[in-house]
């Protein structure tokens, strides 16, 4: 392993929207390095298909996207957080547009749709279904443009470094190399943690890194244990758990059992249109009644070419495994797919450490409370990554990293030394930790499957305990770190509220208004944002 050692003005850790926007901010404020774990590309924002939500609309308003945002939320959201994101939202999205980015039109105007619980048309989206991928496109395009903006690619954070509760850079792993990077600030930006369920609609990069090496530097962790799970991915023998927009349902798609009856009725009178969470645990109350694995997603009713022109790339997605989408039904299972809890922030990204800041899926700003709107956190990373970028710089002048404490820690990253693996298969473990969350942790828990699954958690304590200069290791400690405090702040919650659902306590239970939290050395407690 070839050690070495770099200095910049900011470290952003995290490529995708919330990352770059705050790389972006900072480029004329000094020197800023971007690391991504894979290629630019890839992160959760190339994969949203569905679109963003923004008040831009003729018929829409903020206020409107506030109200729509805090029912979502099931009385959890950070008011102010919402009001911050609805407000400015527009104004990021219009800048958006002047840098490239190229969002579908009706003649000379943008278009809108509707996703579940919003009340309006606001959905903008790009391509159909390729709405994340564009946004990504500009961002990079005008990141491109900075000649201080700099980047890595396949490297992974092993660690942040932090001297008196003041974030001073992170330990890096790229190809044979060990690269301890000295920043002034750091920006957080990793995504969030869906690879540590068996069933996810998160890229193979979502193992929850940013929130674990947050926790082990001592960050303030808030309500993991609010688990958004998609109600629509292809159900099919072989393929990967791609996601189907809720922008389908949003345009008409109905959904039905395997005796083909449609069952929204018996739920919610919204239908379809509910919020996630109920349609999740309806398809699921129905797979149970049905004895099956999946439902079913029927487009059929709808125009032919429509839904190719609307859907482009679920269309041909769904071909490759046979399955025409204008012709025939397609099966369908919920998966994991986005958390609301986090790395704790205020309102310009802030961590509780000194010169940390975070945004994105990553960061828990409150905006989401018990359960994401749809198409809000792409706004959320846009907003957000920016307003970390503003305060990052606002912090520039203040506490320089101090050379002989930096010596110091550098001679320690550098020396450590791989742990033995020969106590355990990480592969075997990877699969049985995403077998067990999602089976004990998952859509539907109770006090019975949450002891069970924090045992055998408990029992691999070792690992999370472990430093290893190997990435799939290093990977699988984060993902056994941020299943664990998802798990601990589920027990803590003796009640049901938004994605968080308890079959033995359905209704809200006490300190309810409350959120989880959880710091290193401590179990989950209560805390407040």
């Amino acid at each position: 392993m070839k050690p070495s050692v770099e200095t910049v003005d900011f470290l952003v850790i995290g490529g995708g929207v919330a990352g770059l926007r705050a790389a972006i901010e900072l480029a004329a404020n000094g020197s800023v390095l971007v690391l991504t774990k894979d290629k630019i590309t890839e992160s959760s924002t190339g994969y949203a298909q569905g679109g963003i939500a923004v008040a831009l609309s003729d018929e829409d308003e903020v206020c409107i996207h506030y109200d729509d945002t805090i029912k979502a939320g099931d009385g959890l959201c950070k008011e102010d957080a919402v009001r911050v994101m609805v407000e400015e939202g527009p104004g990021y999205i219009l800048e958006l547009i002047s840098w490239g980015a190229e969002f579908d039109r009706e003649g000379s105007k943008l278009s809108f749709t509707i996703e579940a619980a919003h009340t309006r048309k606001r959905i903008l989206h790009s391509n159909g279904d390729s709405t994340g991928k564009e946004i990504d496109r500009a961002l990079i395009n005008k990141a491109r443009t900075f000649s201080s903006i700099s980047r890595y690619d396949f490297a992974f954070t092993l660690d942040l470094i932090v001297e008196d509760n003041r974030c001073i850079g992170a330990t890096v792993l790229r190809g044979d190399s060990l690269i301890t990077v000295f920043a002034r600030a750091v920006i957080l930006a990793t995504g969030g943690a869906g690879q540590v369920f068996s069933k996810t609609t998160n890229p193979l990069i979502s193992t929850g890194d940013g929130i674990a090496i947050a926790y082990r530097a001592g960050a303030l962790i808030t309500d993991m244990e609010f688990i958004q799970f998609h109600p629509t991915t292809l159900y099919s023998p072989g393929a990967p758990q791609f996601l189907l927009s809720e922008a389908m349902r949003g345009e008409g798609a109905v959904l039905k059992n395997i005796n083909g009856k449609r069952f929204m009725s018996e739920y919610h009178e919204m239908l379809e249109l509910a919020s996630r969470d109920t349609v999740t645990r309806a398809i699921v109350s129905e797979m149970v009644k049905t004895e099956s694995k999946h439902v079913f997603l029927d487009l059929t009713h709808l125009d032919k070419d429509f839904v190719k022109r609307r859907f482009p790339r679920i269309y041909t997605t769904c071909l490759q495994y046979d399955i025409d989408i204008t012709e025939e039904m397609i099966p369908v299972c919920p998966a994991a797919h986005y958390i609301m809890g986090g790395v704790s922030t205020n309102l310009d990204g802030e961590t509780s450490i000194k010169g940390l800041f975070a945004a994105g899926e990553v960061a828990c700003t409150g905006v989401h409370g018990a359960n994401r709107l749809a198409s809000n956190s792409l706004l959320e990373g846009l907003v957000f990554g920016a307003r970390a970028g503003k305060k990052a710089v606002c912090y520039l002048n203040e506490g320089n990293v101090d050379g002989t404490a930096a010596e110091a820690r550098r001679k320690q990253v550098t020396d450590r030394k791989t742990a033995s693996s020969a106590r355990f298969d990480a592969e075997k473990t990877r699969s049985s930790l995403r077998q067990v969350m999602w089976n004990k942790v998952g859509i539907i828990r109770c006090e019975k499957s949450l002891a069970a699954a924090m045992k055998w958690l408990n029992r691999r304590d070792f690992i999370m305990e472990a430093s290893f200069l190997n990435r799939r290791e290093a990977e699988l400690k984060n993902m056994l770190t941020a299943a664990h405090l998802i798990t601990d702040s589920a027990l803590l919650r003796k009640g049901s509220v938004g994605a968080h659902y308890r079959s033995d306590y359905k209704q809200r239970g006490e300190n309810w208004e409350r959120h989880t939290a959880c710091k290193k050395g401590k179990a989950a407690y209560w805390g407040d944002l």
